[in-house]
């Protein structure tokens, strides 16, 4: 790169040698031509990211322990918050001496449901023994599931006392500090997951249909395209802009994108031709963006205005003309251009 800069200040915009008649250039070219590319209409998105939540609190407690802060990578599962615990233990030791309670009251109104039973069948006792004996271990079965459940609810908010990632993921920002005494339904910690994006843009109502038909959008971001992997049409337009929502989802691991970032989104709504060149064709320095032109007879530097990357190529919107050639190794064609200038 630092050559090729050296080269092109050395030969200015306008240079020209000339080539031996008969004699080939000594640097590989390719011809300007018109090719079919996607028309595009260009709107303005924001880029958010599909996992995005905000964690709270579900028991009270004081928070004892804080590891992640703001911009720190959060693996999914891990520990991202811990309460202080002492009422919540308390409570599923009382929670499980009442099922153990429970369990030994039950077992004793079974067993003596059996044996008032095999007597109401023998008939040595009455009617009413056999009802009371039948209703007391119906209701201690009764206390024994609601033991359960005590101790399940107790486990529950136990459990509540250790906060974990849902998803791994960059925190965004921290709503409380260690120390602090949170309630439920407090917000704890927002994070998002950067592995899966989209952008949301707003349409214009005039060209709604023509996106949705044909269904396809590029993310454009400096000289990368991205292309969209599923678009999302909501149906129903902004009263106040008469424009339609449309969410473009993005292909995982897309990094050079971040949530927030505004970026050009181009929907395709048909087809055109494009005068294109090979991308490395082009030269710049500074706001300069040149090409080295081969001809039978000479070999020229000009400069040239451009327009979007398409892949490995790149739309050429002024100064070249179809069927013209220029210089794909454009050291080389530099090389050339300076040592056929200074034998001159």
């Amino acid at each position: 790169m630092n050559l090729l800069k050296s080269l092109l200040s050395a030969a200015a915009v306008g240079t020209v040698c000339a080539v031996p008649a008969g004699a080939a250039v000594p640097f590989s070219t390719a011809e300007v031509t018109y090719e079919v590319a996607p028309r595009e209409r260009i709107w303005d998105g924001r880029i958010e990211a599909v996992n995005q939540a905000t964690v709270s609190a579900q028991t009270s407690g004081r928070i004892a322990e804080l590891p992640f802060d703001v911009n720190d990578f959060v693996d999914a599962g891990k520990v991202i918050m811990r309460f202080t615990d002492t009422e919540q233990r308390a409570a599923m030791t009382r929670a499980e001496a009442a099922l153990e309670e429970a369990r030994a009251r039950f077992a004793e109104a079974d067993q003596e449901f059996n044996r008032v039973s095999n007597m109401f069948d023998n008939q040595t006792v009455s009617r009413a023994r056999f009802d009371q004996a039948k209703a007391n271990r119906d209701a201690a079965q009764a206390r024994l599931s609601a033991a359960r459940s005590g101790v399940a609810t107790a486990r529950e908010q136990l459990e509540y006392t250790v906060v974990r990632a849902p998803y791994a993921g960059i925190v965004a920002e921290r709503h409380v500090e260690l120390g602090e005494l949170v309630s439920p339904g407090q917000p704890l910690i927002t994070g998002l997951s950067l592995q899966s994006l989209r952008v949301n843009v707003d349409v214009p109502q005039s060209m709604f249909h023509a996106v949705r038909t044909i269904g396809k959008a590029f993310v454009y971001i400096d000289d990368e395209r991205i292309a969209g992997r599923e678009l999302t049409f909501f149906p129903v337009a902004d009263t106040a802009a008469n424009t339609f929502r449309v969410r473009v989802d993005l292909p995982d691991g897309s990094a050079t994108l971040y949530p927030g970032m505004i970026v050009k989104v181009g929907f395709v709504v048909g087809e055109t031709k494009r005068l294109l060149i090979p991308f490395t064709a082009v030269v710049r320095r500074s706001e300069l963006s040149a090409v080295y032109v081969a001809s039978d007879d000479r070999v020229t530097l000009r400069q040239v205005r451009l327009g979007r990357r398409y892949g490995d190529s790149i739309e050429v919107l002024g100064g070249l003309s179809e069927g013209e050639s220029v210089a794909t190794d454009p050291v080389s064609a530099g090389i050339y251009l300076k040592e056929s200038a200074g034998a001159q």
